[in-house]
């Protein structure tokens, strides 16, 4: 079997994909994804200076409630006022069953922006990469503990001849070890237990360290402040992705500037490549 897990998120969204899937097969949105325009590239971004700040849309989380009353018609405008914020990546969550969120969100922000858009979902199969694709996403993630390698291995390199890129999240050595092998060269790692909802922001460093310099760091939960910002940049990230703060601030347009001001900072660590 090419998953490794029996979650109930994860039957969920087999559910979700058998519903999308029976309303546009797979050889349509197949055919559909390589007449698209060319994906930008979220991995250059990604490997830019300083510690970049990617905002998260999503309306609820299974840890917080309702995060943000965000009606559909103005999830576009809202990321447009994100990326005039400075965000150079908007993520976007897709996930309706913990999130609140749709694939027509997606779209919708896609249209509103031209900054790469990462689509967040629990991606385990080919028609979500087209698809995903066909609404505008440039980056798709995968659970390396989700997949076996040579599914991941596969699913990557489709991900990556339809132009976009791809992020792996691990949460040990064993899922790092994993994604590696199966190709990946940019890395996520979740702070929050999926069991738990327990935060545990010295992960990244824990499991990354000597990781080789042309593998990209992203950092997953825990960021509320400009010190856990900096905090990250100092573990190796080269970018984190905010969805609480942002949310659920009073205006997420400056608690964005205040965050990615801090990841931009001169005295912000970054990489090796990057230093003056």
């Amino acid at each position: 079997m090419p998953i490794v897990s029996g979650t109930s998120p994860f039957a969920a969204a087999q559910r979700e994909l058998a519903r999308r899937e029976a309303l546009v097969p797979f050889a349509e949105i197949k055919a559909l994804s390589r007449d698209c325009p060319p994906a930008r590239d979220a991995k250059a971004v990604l490997l830019g200076s300083g510690c970049s700040v990617i905002p998260e849309i999503k309306r609820s989380s299974p840890s917080r409630g309702r995060l943000r009353l965000l009606e559909r018609r103005n999830v576009g405008a809202f990321a447009a006022d994100l990326e005039a914020a400075g965000a150079q990546i908007i993520a976007v969550q897709t996930e309706n069953e913990r999130f609140a969120g749709s694939i027509q969100d997606l779209h919708a922000v896609a249209d509103f922006c031209s900054c790469p858009i990462i689509a967040r979902d629990m991606f385990f199969d080919p028609y979500q990469v087209h698809e995903a694709r066909v609404n505008g996403a440039d980056m798709v993630p995968f659970h390396a503990e989700l997949l076996e390698e040579d599914r991941l291995a596969a699913l990557i390199d489709r991900t990556e001849n339809l132009g976009m890129s791809a992020i792996v999240e691990a949460r040990s050595y064993a899922g790092l070890s994993k994604a590696l092998a199966a190709g990946a060269c940019v890395i996520g790692v979740d702070a929050r237990a999926p069991e738990t909802g327990a935060v545990d922001r010295e992960l990244l460093a824990e499991i990354t360290t000597g990781l080789p310099e042309g593998i990209v760091r992203v950092a997953l939960s825990g960021v509320r402040t400009v010190r856990d910002v900096i905090r990250y940049a100092s573990a190796g990230a080269d970018a984190v992705v905010v969805g609480e703060a942002v949310m659920m601030g009073e205006d997420p347009a400056a608690v964005l500037r205040m965050l990615s001001a801090a990841g931009q900072h001169p005295a912000c660590p970054r990489r090796a490549s990057d230093a003056p």
